[in-house]
């Protein structure tokens, strides 16, 4: 049974082309900067939505992820990279959703700790969705962060207030 799988496919498929565009927008003269002290850099945030799409990878291959177990992000220096490491994820999750199904999705969990401390136990579709809806928050976050230093915004659902100028 594959019904749920198709519906994922479009809305990544979707999610990953308008985060592409914000991704690779990004002044790497900017990785360093900050709109605020208890605020993610650029880079890490960048870096943060790049990988994002790989959960989907992570939920359906796996039980759970423990960040005690020394996970650490990717390495990137420039947009070239940022952009690699996106594409490589984007690619990881929806290789492994073709090779899934809806009862493993809908019946399987999935779960994410800090050592003893569980953060969430999701079903595998949960994860998904969840992974998704991440994506969604935080290139709106990035949007802000480009916004603040006069970067035009490329339209996500359709055009946006910089792309509407002419209208």
């Amino acid at each position: 049974m594959k019904q749920l799988i198709p519906l994922l496919l479009k809305e990544i498929e979707q999610e990953a082309n308008a985060t592409r565009k914000m991704l690779a927008i990004i002044p790497e003269d900017k990785y360093d900067w900050k709109p605020h002290e208890k605020s993610m850099s650029m880079q890490q945030l960048a870096v943060h939505i790049a990988e994002i799409p790989q959960w989907v990878q992570l939920a359906i291959e796996t039980e759970e992820l423990d960040f005690a177990q020394g996970y650490a992000p990717s390495v990137c220096n420039n947009n070239a990279d940022l952009l690699q490491i996106f594409d490589t994820s984007v690619a990881a999750g929806i290789n492994a959703l073709h090779k899934a199904d809806d009862v493993l999705l809908l019946n399987g969990t999935w779960s994410m700790r800090v050592g003893e401390q569980h953060i969430a136990t999701l079903s595998k579709y949960e994860t998904i969705r969840h992974s998704i809806s991440q994506t969604i928050h935080h290139r709106a976050q990035l949007g802000v962060y480009l916004r603040l230093l006069n970067i035009a915004i490329p339209g996500t659902y359709g055009p946006s207030a910089d792309e509407q100028a002419g209208f």
